[in-house]
This record gives structure tokens, sequence and C-alpha cells, in this order.
């Protein structure tokens, strides 16, 4: 019998999902951009272009920094398949993207090669039932579309078409608004969905409060800012999971838990560093080594058989902050935004010199107290200020390491 256990909820950190439609030339691609760069925070962006190529329009021109431009990586599509779609979301995950953009969604509900075309010719086929029959093979292809693009690791935003929506009562025809081109109620899969009219975004739906019936010029950073605001109270999925396995009270079938959770996530192959080790380490291969040395130390021993080694001693985790002491969401996003100008860019090597500079290891930033963070700033951000801040802050954190190499080196003798 199936045992169902309701947990404590906790905001973990998510992901922004954001539709933009409205008719041509309304300012969807260029607001996507504008948006995806501020919720990037120094990240990779990508587009996946159904639009004939329209998005290249707003890259940057290669020695005409004058011109303006966004920094995005790009994809053409000429065709439309839905199963397509899922492979390029496959693809933004291996690429370690920070945005995927498709512009535009709708193309593969009504574009060449997109579900329309997929029902109308399995319900063609003999005895398959006419279009009815044909959403039997089409529903399940939206389905898993739809799981693909809503679990992506990364921010999306996806842009559709729209046209007028017309009652006809009589003689009289009465313009009523404007539909998206895609499956009715697609919009519902989203967290915000904008109206675009002339670069003028109308906020129609929205689960947050802040953005809830907002009418936005040009829409950009200062609309990611507050999405993520909303997004950034919670904690690192990750990160939850690593300080349980290097709890004391980890048993194996609590491992086994862990793992089924971070297979829900999409998260087991989440790269970080092993807590003892200190190499890097996917998520699902820890967990797994830590349920798998539980497994072996609990197994009996037989008369004449070598005795299981135990497993190493855990590292101990850094203790949980308040949520009312740590970081707030500014200060992070200040952070990743001077390291990222200081050339900073790896969870890693961020986390390294934090946990130098802050004078104690810190596994993930929302273990900063809001003081931690501010000692972090001033140090950051004074060195990016400098002419040669990047070089300079390098060998500062080099310092700053052999320094502490010494002093444990001088501790164990």
């Amino acid at each position: 019998m199936t045992t169902f256990t309701f947990q404590p909820a906790t905001r973990e950190t998510a992901r922004a999902r954001i539709g933009l439609q409205g008719p041509a030339g309304s300012g969807k691609t260029k607001t996507a951009l504008r948006l995806a760069e501020g919720l990037a925070q120094g990240g990779q962006i990508g587009v996946a272009d159904t639009e004939r190529g329209s998005a290249l329009k707003y890259a940057p021109v290669p020695g005409r920094a004058d011109l303006g431009g966004h920094e995005f990586l790009h994809l053409p599509m000429d065709r439309h398949d839905p199963r397509d779609l899922i492979q390029v979301v496959q693809a933004a995950e291996e690429a370690g993207l920070a945005v995927l953009i498709v512009d535009s969604w709708s193309h593969f509900w009504n574009g060449r090669g997109g579900l329309l075309e997929i029902v109308e010719e399995a319900g063609s086929q003999k005895g398959a039932g006419g279009t009815f029959g044909g959403w039997r093979t089409g529903n399940p292809i939206e389905q898993q579309m739809l799981d693909a693009l809503l679990n992506f690791r990364g921010h999306l935003i996806v842009t559709m078409r729209t046209k007028g929506d017309y009652v006809i009562d009589g003689k009289k025809v009465t313009k009523v608004g404007v539909k998206a081109v895609q499956r009715e109620g697609a919009e519902y899969e989203l967290d915000v969905v904008m109206d675009m009219v002339e670069g003028t975004a109308t906020v129609t739906k929205t689960r947050y409060e802040p953005l809830n019936g907002q009418v936005i010029h040009h829409p950009g950073e200062d609309i990611a800012e507050l999405i993520l605001e909303q997004l950034g109270q919670g904690v690192d999925p990750v990160q939850v999971i690593v300080d349980e396995l290097v709890g004391q009270d980890l048993t194996y079938e609590r491992a086994i838990e862990l793992h089924r959770r971070a297979q829900a996530r999409h998260i087991l192959g989440a790269d970080l560093l092993h807590p003892q080790s200190g190499e890097p380490v996917k998520l699902g291969d820890l967990i797994r080594e830590y349920g798998q040395s539980l497994k072996t130390a609990a197994t009996p021993v037989t008369k004449g058989q070598p005795t299981p080694q135990s497993p190493a001693p855990a590292t101990t985790p850094a203790p949980s902050v308040p949520a009312a002491d740590r970081a707030t969401p500014p200060q992070m996003r200040l952070m990743h935004a001077t390291f990222n100008q200081l050339g900073v860019t790896g969870r890693d090597d961020r986390l390294r010199a934090t946990s130098l500079i802050v004078g104690r290891d810190v596994p993930s930033a929302n273990e900063l107290t809001g003081d931690e963070a501010k000692t972090l700033l001033d140090t950051i951000t004074a060195y990016a200020a400098r002419e040669n801040g990047t070089v300079d802050f390098a060998a500062m954190v080099d310092g700053l390491a052999r320094d502490a190499e010494k002093t444990a080196q001088q501790s164990a003798a």
C-alpha cells in the first residue's frame, strides 16, 4: 500500500515562465531579449527562432558597439514539430543556458509540421476517425512538449502571435479582443503573460502580485528584477539535498527518498563539488555513493568475511541561516552582477572566493548572512571599480588561498 506523507513547504529557487503575446511588429522579440538579459544575470541566453531569423536583427554588429544589440546564442528552426522543441530544450540544458526564448511558440501549434498538421495527418489515416481521432496522437505529443518546457532548468520566455477575435450578432460584427495562436488555455501554464502593443506590455495574467494589472512601456531589466525579487526568496534545491546527505541522521531509506526527490525535480545531473574530496560530481552519483555506503555498513557480516569499511565521516554542514538574517535578494543580484564584471562566472569559483573573503566555508550563497554579504560586496565592488580589477581580484583571492593553506598546515603541525 502506498503511503502519502505531507512535508513542510519551502519556497525553493524557481525559474520564470513568461509569455509575450501580440501581433507581428508589437515588440515581442525585443522585449523577450530585454527581459532575458535581466533574468540571466550574466548567464547565456538562447533563442529558438522560428521567425525566419528575425531575432538576428537585434544581435550586435562586430566593430559597431554604437549600434547596440543583445548577446545571445541563435538556433534557427524551419520545421515546427513539437518533438523538435523537446530536443531543443534538452540542448539548452546541456549548454547550461540561463534563459531560453522560444520565438515563437505559435509555430509549434499551427506552423509547418506543427501540432495541428500532426493531428490532421494522424486523423486522415484509415480507421483513425478523422480529426477527433487524430488528437489521440496529438495530445501526448503536446503534453511531452509542455513537460519539457515547464521543467527546463533555466528561465523560459515564449512569444505567441495573436489574431483578432470577433463576435457576430446578426449583421453586427464586434471585435472582442485578441486570441493567442496556441492551444486554448495554454497561457495558464505560464507565470506571467503580457499582451504587447507597439512595445507596451499589459500584464493580463501573473502569479506575482507586484505585476498585477501593470502596463509597462518597453519592459526590460526593471521588470526582470521585480520577477527575480519574487523568485529569489527560496533556497537552492541542490544544496538542500546535499545538506541532508552529509547530516548525521541520514539512513539508507532516506537516501533513496532523496534520490526520488532529485529525480522528480530533474536535478540528478546537477554539478557540484564532493563535500569530502572537493572533486566535481553529479548530484545523482553523490546520492548513490552515500546511500551505498550506508547499505554496505548495515549489511550483516558472515563469519570469515572481512568487516565492511564504515563510510568516511561526513563533513558537518554550515549552520542554516534564519531567513530574517540572510542576504537580501538585491544583495544577491549585485553580488552576481559584480562577480560577472570581475570575470568570476562559475558557481564553484564564486563560492571559493566568497568563502575566502568572509572567512568561513560557504557551501551556498543562500547561507550568507546580511553582514557577510555586505563585507563581500564592499570587497568585490571595490575591485570592480579598479582599472585592472579582474587581474587584481584574482591575485587577491589566490593570496587569501595561500594564507588559508599556510594556516591549515600550521594548525596540523
